[in-house]
């Protein structure tokens, strides 16, 4: 029997509206979410994934700004308007898109966002506060997935996890929470070896590697939960993700799809964090108020 495809993109509708009554309560309350986009650069994957970022603060009602500096900018003009914007009480969330060109330092970049404006979750102390299990901010994709999960109603308690990919951004986030939710957890890598060894035997395979349709049906354990992170395009023009959905999809359980999974859920978690920021600001106003 063929997998059940988990429509990430109904999910994220759903929760986007939700979002919108949140984001209604906040500006009733005198708040109004605000996120701000800074793109270095004209890369075109880059300008797409943004503008649909930008679309999503439009239709939820989070004020956007887009910041677009050319490829060739000083870093220290970026820094300085980094720690203006961490400065600004109106603005709730910071995101810089990356990558970055070479002349950037990313991991300084991402220090120099405030901890409480990180609303990528990719500041070393919301990382921190995440492998604790007291996360503030949780990365977007991997908190997309956990909710994908619990939509479907995944019980994760026990079950063998493995991840394909040790990213910061996806890996070890996702590895993080799954551990939270009690799943056994392997990381798989560049290093691996005998990789389908480790995909045969899991329960929840995610794969997250950037490398277009290399995890196929035969690798896949029968009524395996299949989570597709990559997204790559092919000399065709397709788009598809690091798993072959028409093999697999024979023989998983539940299965994401490339595109409409996981990428939908990845900017609606951002806006999320956006709006937890935005909440968080409103109470501490709300406490400071005189009585």
């Amino acid at each position: 029997m063929a997998a059940v495809t988990i429509d990430g993109k109904a999910l994220a509708l759903d929760l986007q509206a939700a979002l919108q009554i949140r984001v209604q309560a906040l500006i009733q309350a005198g708040t109004r979410p605000a996120l701000t986009v800074i793109l270095v650069g004209a890369d075109a994957a880059s300008q797409v994934y943004v503008r649909n970022k930008v679309q999503g603060c439009e239709r939820t009602g989070i004020v956007s700004a887009m910041l677009h500096y050319p490829s060739d900018v000083d870093p220290t003009i970026v820094f300085d308007r980094i720690a203006e914007l961490n400065a600004d009480p109106a603005i709730d969330g910071i995101l810089v898109q990356l990558p970055l060109p070479a002349q950037f330092d990313e991991s300084a970049i991402l220090a120099a966002i405030s901890p409480d404006k990180d609303v990528d979750g990719f500041h070393a102390a919301n990382v921190g506060a995440l492998t604790q299990g007291a996360p503030r901010f949780i990365p977007c994709t991997p908190y997309g997935v956990m909710k994908m999960l619990e939509k479907e109603k995944v019980e994760l308690k026990g079950k063998e996890a493995v991840i394909i990919g040790r990213s910061n951004i996806v890996g070890k986030p996702m590895a993080a929470l799954l551990l939270a939710k009690g799943a056994t957890v392997t990381i798989c890598h560049s290093q691996t070896r005998d990789l389908a060894f480790h995909t045969r035997r899991a329960d929840v395979l995610v794969a997250a590697v950037g490398r277009p349709l290399m995890i196929t049906g035969e690798m896949i354990k029968p009524g395996a939960i299949v989570i597709d992170v990559g997204i790559n395009r092919l000399a065709s023009g397709r788009l598809c993700g690091d798993v072959d959905f028409d093999s697999a999809k024979e023989t998983a359980a539940l299965i994401t799809p490339v595109p409409g999974g996981v990428g939908p859920m990845t900017i609606t978690m951002l806006l999320t964090n956006t709006v937890e920021a935005a909440e968080r600001r409103s109470a501490s106003v709300q406490a400071g108020a005189p009585h």
